[in-house]
């Protein structure tokens, strides 16, 4: 390559990404006998015309999220070529649409070959990470999967370059295709998982719709009449409100353009994002809409036909309430829809009530009272385990009727994820770096010097897994039943390592205490001697018998005792004695010294005067 081609392709690479949820295409005419500029040109006009028509063909009722397919002729870095974008927003069924038109398109036209991206990257790449090559990372593969004749094409790696990964740039990519098609890296199991999604159009298209009844005011029922796509940013208006966008809403004397008055019961087409979007947020009615509303939504109370008309008009109020944020500025959005209702509420202003449909004009009105099944919002509990399982229905058509949860392709793609994550965990070749290490690039020694290092990395953190595992049942306080003789030995070792740290410990305290003791005597600050009081102070043996190691075996244990009975005994002297003086003054009887004695476990004998002893020994 070039020092320029490098220039351009360094300057590719640090441009700015694609901002969040948008999808970009590129649409190249390559081919190696035709490289007259007006000749391409042409082409690629003729291309546009034919991807405008199957995109109004095939998305004719189609409500996209934000943005449509758009397309338009290009020319950078010396390329020319059709490029578009589309922000998606939530719906991720649009991109996927896309890429099908773009799919469908490359089968019609043997010389296009087209490349699409997203804020993710080259996601048909992440659809296909299962059955990607080794060599392929997220770090090298912008620019290197192409859609040509409904195939992928991968373009792979400079051999002339192993010490670093190849950055490619869309010219160098361009340059690849046209010189070297035949180098192209084709395989069938990555086209299966790249364009699994696609085996569901073109019949995704009319499936991704939901028609619904919602009570709105009448000009709201005449803007969806006549712009039927205008429910997509008004949707999302709603969706994404803040307090700025509701002060006139929820203000009870603030003028609004969609007033709840006047209001028809009209099936809306939504998307079924859209949909979801609106029937999923809790919204409290504002002051003017709270008249309407003001009745029992409990189900248990309210009749079913009354709760479905609740229903409808808790919708409507949603629908109108982003028709009212989107109207505030609706002539300076950059959206064409939005501009054209602007036009319209203007053309009603002028023409006043008169203009809108009338109760029989809006019962001629298409599909007007088609409601569909919103079931596909529920999920059981029990059906997502049973898919997650991977079990599944009887073979029978009621019991397929039964089973599952959501739609059909819903469920699909839970298998699908499913599958490839346990095809991941069962990998024993996966890395921290993904589904296979690329080793391709390290020479033999390399490779050899590796492996030693490996050998003695393994022999330095192996271990027992067995004794360890054993080792945190008894740290975690699990008794085990039956232990074997390697944990014998391990419990063995482990105690007597803890008596040797205790030793130890012990040592360096004796030690210190003794250090303390002649620095203390040297001063005169220590009295060794007994105090004159009734109180006992614990001697310097007794202190130290105090610091001795809990664990002693038996012969350790006796000494001790012995040494014990010779030490002196640590009491309160004082207490001791009025204790014994309240127990003698009770004179046998019950009290609360000998209550309390005998709480404790003590039992004291009697207090017998001398004479009373004098004559039991005789």
């Amino acid at each position: 390559m070039s020092q320029g081609s490098s220039n351009i392709g360094e300057a590719e690479n640090a441009a700015q990404p694609l901002s969040e949820n948008t999808l970009e295409y590129m649409l190249f005419v390559i081919d190696s006998q035709q490289a007259d500029p007006r000749k391409a040109r042409t082409r690629l006009e003729a291309i546009r015309k034919a991807a405008v028509e199957l995109a109004q063909s095939l998305t004719k009722d189609y409500i996209w999220q934000r943005e449509g397919f758009e397309i338009s002729l290009k020319s950078e870095h010396g390329l020319l070529f059709l490029h578009g974008t589309t922000d998606y927003g939530d719906a991720i069924e649009d991109e996927w649409l896309i890429v099908y038109l773009l799919w469908e398109l490359s089968k019609a036209h043997p010389d296009l070959w087209v490349r699409v991206s997203d804020s993710d990257g080259e996601f048909l790449l992440v659809e296909a990470a299962n059955v990607l090559p080794s060599w392929l990372s997220p770090e090298i593969d912008r620019y290197r999967v192409w859609i040509h004749l409904g195939k992928t094409f991968l373009i792979p790696l400079n051999p002339q370059s192993r010490d670093e990964p190849e950055h490619l740039s869309l010219q160098q990519a361009v340059t690849f295709i046209r010189s070297r098609p035949d180098a192209l890296i084709h395989l069938p199991a990555i086209d299966a998982e790249a364009f699994h999604r696609l085996r569901k159009y073109p019949e995704q298209i009319a499936n991704s719709i939901h028609h619904s009844l919602v009570t709105i005011p009448r000009k709201v029922a005449y803007i969806l009449h006549a712009l039927p796509r205008i429910v997509a940013p008004a949707v999302e208006h709603f969706y994404l409100r803040d307090a700025n966008s509701l002060k006139p809403i929820l203000s009870s004397s603030a003028p609004l353009r969609f007033p709840p008055d006047d209001l028809v019961t009209v099936s809306v087409r939504f998307s079924k994002t859209l949909y979801a979007q609106l029937k999923s947020q809790r919204f409290e009615p504002p002051p003017r809409w709270q008249a309407l509303l003001r009745k029992n939504t409990s189900s248990d109370l309210v009749p079913k036909e009354d709760q479905e008309k609740l229903e409808r008009l808790e919708m409507g109020m949603k629908l109108t309430c982003g028709f009212e944020m989107l109207a505030a500025d609706a002539e300076n959005s950059k959206s064409r829809v939005v501009r054209e209702m602007a036009i319209l509420l203007e053309d009603l202003e002028e023409d006043g009530s008169s203009a809108l449909p009338s109760d029989e004009d809006i019962k001629r009105w298409e599909n007007v009272d088609r409601e569909d099944d919103d079931s596909w919002l529920d999920i059981n509990y029990e059906d997502f385990e049973r898919e997650l399982e991977g079990k599944q229905a009887a073979s029978s058509s009621s019991s397929k009727a039964k089973s599952g949860f959501g739609e059909a392709q819903t469920q699909e793609n839970l298998r699908k994820i499913v599958s490839r994550f346990e095809a991941f965990l069962n990998d024993e070749s996966a890395g921290l770096e993904g589904a296979e290490l690329d080793r391709m690039d390290i020479d033999d020694d390399d490779e050899d010097d590796a492996d030693d290092d490996d050998e003695d990395q393994d022999e330095e953190v192996s271990f027992d897994q067995e004794a360890f595992s054993k080792m945190m049942n008894q740290m975690m306080g699990i008794a085990a039943t039956g232990p074997a003789e390697g944990e014998k030995a391990l419990q063995v070792d482990a105690a007597e390592e803890s008596m040797d740290t205790d030793a130890e410990e012990d040592r360096a305290i004796q030690e210190l205490a003794s250090r303390m003791e002649a620095e203390l005597k040297e001063h005169g600050t220590l009295q060794l001697d007994p105090p004159t009081t009734n109180r006992a102070i614990k001697s310097k043996e007794s202190l130290d018998k105090g610091k001795q190691p809990a664990h002693k075996d038996s012969g350790q244990q006796a000494q001790s005792t012995d040494d014990d009975d010779e030490e002196e005994i640590d009491i309160d002297f004082n207490l001791a004695k009025n204790l014994l003086e309240s127990f003698k003054s009770q004179g046998g009887m019950a009290g609360p010294a000998g209550n309390l004695m005998g709480l404790m476990g003590f039992q004291l004998p009697r207090d017998e005067d001398e004479e009373e002893e004098a004559s039991r020994d005789r």
